[in-house]
């Protein structure tokens, strides 16, 4: 039995729990009415009754695709082979089989997927197997919630919440997925800045720091709140050996007693321009080796 603290609130990707409207795998008999979701049309019958003689009547199917929609990841199905992850394959599965891998481990599933209108399915207990942690389906609403995935091997956030059981997000290092943190990055292109925004979950705006700390929380790493702090982590690197997601940052003169002190940060995103927040239009990107901010550079550094 996992021991999860669940969250009410329905939060973006990954980043607590996830709320799923899904339209469940249906063979088109029953002539009810499922519910909806953006990434495909509704199922013609949300349960589907499986087994000889409906061994397993009224039970209920999930769409693998719909699930790695809503979770930011690439689903790739060729032949009998369900697979599922960013840039590699984290989750394996195939239909009529309760072998799979998870987190790259050969797991055993409480039930075999199973193959249905062109679909890789998986019961509610089997996603749960395969992902590593706890999810519930509301078969009235056809709300299915994912909380925060798991395999974090033990590692926990030094925060109030370690001792309450919640989990650290950790999906993906930095190393080797550079490109993927750019492109998630340039999602929030034109998000408002406000200065001292809360979490982008609670007011969908970012300041420097909120913005960096978010795109990185994304892949597992958690950096501090406030620029001059996110200063102290990582290594430093020179221009000439910048990389795509190297922190850079910027003095803000006279905004602190020492100019020398980082009062603002941006995320390199190669060809000399970063990615960063700062008035209008938001979330902007920026020449690095012209203009104003060229001339306010205080250092670079490098999170692995």
């Amino acid at each position: 039995m996992r021991n999860t603290i669940w969250k009410r609130a329905t939060l973006p990707i990954l980043s607590g729990l996830l709320l799923v409207t899904f339209a469940a795998c249906g063979n088109g008999q029953s002539g009810q009415s499922g519910p909806s979701v953006k990434s495909a049309p509704p199922s013609e019958n949300p349960l589907i009754q499986t087994g000889p003689g409906g061994d397993h009547a009224q039970t209920s199917w999930i769409p693998l695709a719909q699930v790695a929609d809503s979770l930011g990841l690439r689903l790739q199905e060729t032949g009998n082979m369900a697979r599922m992850g960013f840039t590699d394959v984290m989750f394996q599965v195939e239909p009529s089989q309760r072998g799979a891998v998870s987190f790259g481990k050969q797991i055993s599933l409480s039930q075999a997927p199973i193959r249905q209108n062109g679909q890789t399915c998986l019961t509610e207990d089997a996603l749960g197997d395969l992902l590593q942690t706890d999810v519930k389906l509301d078969r009235r609403t056809g709300n299915l919630q994912i909380a925060p995935l798991g395999n974090d091997e033990g590692q926990a956030e030094n925060n109030p919440q370690q001792a309450a059981g919640v989990k650290r997000m950790s999906i993906l290092s930095l190393s080797g997925n550079r490109d993927e943190l750019i492109s998630f990055a340039k999602q929030f292109l034109g998000t408002p800045y406000d200065f001292g925004a809360s979490t982008y979950e609670q007011s969908k705006k970012f300041d420097c720091s909120s913005f960096t700390r978010h795109v990185f929380k994304r892949f597992g790493i958690s950096l501090p709140r406030l620029a001059k702090d996110q200063a102290k982590v990582g290594t430093t690197v020179e221009r000439s050996n910048l990389q795509t997601g190297d922190l850079i940052f910027f003095t803000v003169p006279g905004r602190f007693e020492n100019d020398k002190i980082p009062g603002h940060v941006g995320i390199y995103i190669g060809d000399g321009k970063f990615i960063h927040t700062w008035g209008e239009p938001g979330v902007q990107i920026s020449p690095l080796d012209t203009g104003y901010w060229h001339n306010v550079i205080l250092f670079m550094r490098r999170v692995q």
